[in-house]
């Protein structure tokens, strides 16, 4: 069983969703693939573990790192959960590429080389936006494309983290906006 709440961020508002075992998702209102992991048997009731992650939230939202984790459940693909767990490894104010996660990726299946689009692909299918850093990946170019929030809310994500934004652009046209 997973159930919902709501949170309302500075950016926009969130529906989280959560069962026995950890987070399951956090949707900005309107993004892509909203709510896509949601089950069709869920409840709307405030839970422990949802006051735990607002707390998480309203730290991150203060302008400040949170110095606690919150339990997860991914659901997706072993290869999506692959790269969810890399990104939970970028750093707070920090960037990595597609390509960067590719070849970790890679590495740690004994490849010689994965491809940067499949891992753009799961990236924009984590449903855990914020927690779950989507917003911290960026093109090899420095260009910040392929959040599902929107190309607006990855800018001010990564300006609330006070990452330096001088060496990236947002790309006039693209698949990935």
């Amino acid at each position: 069983m997973q159930y919902t709440a709501r949170y309302h961020s500075p950016i926009g508002d969130i529906l989280l969703a959560a069962d026995d075992i950890g987070l399951t998702g956090l949707w900005f209102e309107g993004q892509k693939y909203f709510a896509l992991s949601l089950d069709t048997e869920r409840e709307e009731r405030e839970i422990p573990l949802f006051e735990r992650i607002k707390s998480w939230l309203d730290i991150y939202f203060s302008g400040k790192e949170p110095e606690f984790a919150v339990p997860l459940h991914f659901i997706g693909t072993e290869f999506q959960k692959d790269v969810w767990k890399i990104l939970c490894s970028i750093p707070y104010g920090q960037t990595m590429t597609y390509g960067g996660i590719a070849k970790q990726i890679a590495a740690e299946r004994g490849l010689p080389r994965m491809s940067a689009q499949a891992v753009g692909g799961a990236v924009g299918h984590n449903g855990i936006s914020i927690i779950v850093p989507c917003h911290r990946v960026v093109g090899t170019n420095g260009s910040l494309t392929g959040y599902a929030g929107g190309i607006e809310k990855k800018v001010k994500l990564l300006t609330l983290e006070k990452t330096d934004m001088q060496r990236f652009f947002i790309p006039k046209k693209g698949t990935a906006l």
